[in-house]
């Protein structure tokens, strides 16, 4: 596993001072968590810590239970669905990754009202009554344009590579590229394609693009895209441009292996899966009468040329680069917040 220490770092969590939380008992509470998607590594990522963290949180009594359920589609009216039934069956906590930033806010606001606590992390909900924890997906899109300028300071063709159309972080990482080419107006977007956070689309996304674009020198992403769009355009022919990667096993795997061939560097960045662990913790804190701000900030996890193996080196196969957070991990994130 990648650090924890160092994605920790970045909001120095070690360096706060946490003070005592409430201790009521929540090993009577359920807890669910109501997922929207899981066709790519990173989701399948996210369950696989959810069931590593919880399913332990059960074992030693902190809860009840701690119960995982995905939509088989990628639709908000599916999983309003969803969640009127954990309503319906006596959940005390909801931690949900929308399908939709305000689609779900009628389902929620029910929840709520039946006393139920509701927890939206990464793709989170904007209803008053819900907790949210993010990372600034904006400022993740941003920031890869500016790393693309500090590597190409004369600028050029840019290929946006975006995720499923409709989600909150797709538009978030999406808005953060366009303010970063407003930045940096030495590059020019010219060709967009949704390719789903997933390898495989985002491959026949771009094989599909690539006859009509111009010679591109970068490739902006959002995850699960970066290894398909490689293959791609490797497939076409074409000069590999700098894909900014997304932290997935065989993005990083084909980087390692293009760096040790010609020394091609790029930079990989994303939300760790593992943020999950952290909205399961949030969600015992409240049910526990802990004192929690409704929004919460985490930074996303950046793998650089520097790091690179030792990342590579702590990622399953077929997996992505993650943390998982403790109770004590998710006390310091809540003590952060309220400074």
């Amino acid at each position: 596993m990648y650090s924890k220490n160092k994605l920790l770092g970045a909001v120095a969590l070690m360096a706060v001072c946490v003070p005592a939380l409430a201790h009521a008992d929540t090993s009577d509470k359920r807890i669910a968590l109501s997922n929207n998607y899981a066709g790519n590594s990173w989701r399948q990522a996210m369950l696989e810590s959810w069931e590593k963290v919880a399913s332990q949180a059960v074992e030693e009594g902190v809860v009840a239970a701690a119960d995982a359920f995905t939509t088989s589609e990628n639709q908000a009216t599916e999983q309003a669905a969803q969640i009127q039934n954990m309503i319906l069956q006596g959940y005390d906590a909801i931690v949900v990754n929308a399908a939709s930033p305000t689609a779900l806010n009628g389902a929620i606001a029910e929840a709520c009202s039946a006393g139920i606590v509701v927890v939206s992390f990464d793709g989170i909900v904007t209803e008053p009554c819900a907790w949210r924890i993010a990372v600034d997906f904006k400022e993740m899109g941003r920031q890869q344009v500016e790393y693309l300028a500090s590597r190409l300071p004369d600028g050029g063709n840019l290929l946006e590579i975006r995720g499923l159309a409709g989600v909150f972080v797709d538009d978030e990482i999406h808005a953060g590229i366009q303010a970063g080419v407003e930045e940096f107006d030495q590059f020019e977007i010219v060709g967009s394609v949704h390719g789903d956070w997933a390898q495989d689309v985002a491959q026949k996304a771009v094989a599909g693009v690539l006859p009509s674009l111009p010679e591109i020198v970068g490739v902006v992403t959002q995850g699960g895209d970066g290894y398909g769009a490689a293959q791609a355009i490797e497939a076409a022919g074409r000069d590999m441009p700098i894909i900014v990667m997304g932290n997935r096993q065989d993005e990083m795997q084909w980087w390692a292996e293009a760096r040790d061939a010609n020394g091609y560097e790029t930079l990989s960045l994303s939300i760790a899966p593992g943020v999950a662990t952290l909205a399961f913790w949030v969600a015992q804190q409240v049910l526990d009468g802990a004192e929690v701000p409704k929004d919460l900030t985490v930074p996303f996890l950046k793998v650089t040329q520097d790091t690179l193996d030792d990342a590579l080196a702590s990622t399953p196969e077929g997996s992505v680069a993650n943390v998982e957070y403790s109770l004590e991990d998710a006390k310091a994130v809540i003590a952060e917040a309220k400074q």
